[in-house]
């Protein structure tokens, strides 16, 4: 067996501390995107039971990204290019996912990466006073350090979901 070093190692293009978080997100979305590649269509579409399709979950987890910047640590309007990237909403009325499926896994790699790429961005540039500033807003305060933190563990969730209905799927 190869001998691996497991360390974090921070993002170059930002303040140590927080490119250490950083490179966690990444490191969560790097394992996703590995195990994903070449997965058939098929895979892709096919939901199993009440759950959700792993294209579903691909395009929750990047909407969910994306709101986060947007309302929490941005405070803004949405990006009308990142907007565009999701025609439906997150949830229908009965609070479960937005059925997703037809897309490609390359469409849904692209959406990731790109709101990935924004989202780096604006957290890359801050310095650890705008990093722990909290955004105070009408349920809750919240700092992007900790937005980071929810986007680890809540891609993380869903990554053990997809690879679950991945290992599934692929022994059926």
């Amino acid at each position: 067996m190869e001998r691996r070093a497991l360390l974090v190692s921070p993002l170059s293009n930002c303040h140590a501390e927080i490119g250490r978080w950083l490179w966690c997100l990444e490191d969560v979305r790097r394992t996703l995107i590995t195990k994903l590649t070449g997965i058939s269509q098929s895979i892709l579409d096919t939901k199993m039971g009440e759950r959700q399709t792993i294209g579903s979950l691909l395009y929750h987890i990047a909407l969910i990204e994306a709101d986060w910047l947007y309302e929490e640590i941005l405070c803004s309007e949405w990006d009308p290019e990142i907007r565009s990237l999701f025609p439906l909403e997150d949830r229908p009325e009965d609070g479960s996912l937005t059925h997703f499926e037809g897309q490609s896994l390359e469409e849904h790699f692209y959406r990731l990466n790109k709101v990935r790429e924004v989202f780096l961005s604006h957290t890359s540039s801050m310095d650890l006073t705008d990093w722990r500033k909290p955004r105070v807003l009408e349920h809750y305060d919240v700092t992007p350090e900790w937005v980071v933190y929810h986007l680890i563990e809540h891609e993380s969730h869903h990554r053990g979901q997809i690879f679950q209905l991945l290992r599934e799927l692929l022994n059926d």
